[in-house]
Parts: structure tokens; sequence; C-alpha cells
């Protein structure tokens, strides 16, 4: 594990995106409220929140920060759903892997939630998008590469 303690805190944020691409039949469950193991994307949600605070149980060489804010978005797309993440902390190391696997926890248990309707469902286009703060400064990916 590297040595942060030399550097300064600084107020750091991570965005990262990912999708859960999945059938026709599922997206129509899913506005209608007709899944079978009930609301998907709250409960994707809350999976994305919880994750992004234990990503040092899951990430090895990820130090333990202090997370100050979480902010999880699925938003239903023509061939799946979209999930977003933005990660906020102040400390001496960024949350790129908080971000990552705040949507990738998400996606999974989205996944599971409609598993029973589309067993071809699947997760795509994970990546960081942005971050801010620390030593690197301020960085946004290629708008050609965003998901």
């Amino acid at each position: 594990m590297v040595d942060v303690s030399a550097k300064p805190v600084t107020v750091r944020e991570a965005r990262a995106e990912g999708r859960v691409l999945c059938s026709p039949e599922v997206l129509a469950l899913l506005t209608s409220g007709g899944l079978p193991k009930g609301d998907a994307l709250a409960v994707a949600r809350i999976a994305g929140l919880q994750a992004a605070k234990r990503t040092p149980e899951l990430v090895p060489l990820a130090h333990p920060v202090a997370v100050h804010g979480v902010v999880v978005d699925l938003v239903v797309a023509d061939d799946g759903v979209r999930i977003g993440a933005a990660v906020r902390t102040a400390d001496r190391t960024g949350v790129e892997m908080e971000a990552l696997t705040c949507v990738v926890a998400a996606a999974l248990t989205f996944v599971d939630m409609v598993k029973a309707v589309d067993k071809h469902t699947r997760i795509t286009d994970v990546r960081v998008v942005a971050k801010s703060g620390g030593r690197s400064g301020d960085w946004v990916a290629d708008d050609d590469r965003q998901a």
C-alpha cells in the first residue's frame, strides 16, 4: 500500500458510470413495477451506496477514506439502465475506486434483481469519467468514449 501520510488533505471527487443491458421485457416490468423481486432500481441504489463505503474491504490496496458523500443515479434507457456514481471526500487520496465499486455493486444488484426474467442481462462500459482534487488535479474522460 502506498504511504499517503505526507499528502495534504484536500477535497476530492470521482465520478464513474456503467450500463446494464437488458431485454425490453425487463424494461417493461421495471417501469410497471412488476419485477418478481421488487424495486430493482431502489435496491441497486442502496447496494451502490453500501459498496462505496466498503471499498477497502473489497479492493486489497485501496486506502480506507472518509467517504463524505455518495450520489448514485440509475436511469432507465432504451437498452437497459445507465448507472452513475459520484463520491466525495476530504482526504489524502482519491475516491476513484469507491466510485467504480459503487457502480459495479449497483450493476450486480440490478442483475440479481432481474435475472429470473432475463438471463442474458449484462454489465458493460464501467469506467471513471471524471476526478477532481489532489496533486494531479482535475481530469475528465474524452466525450467520445463516454457510455
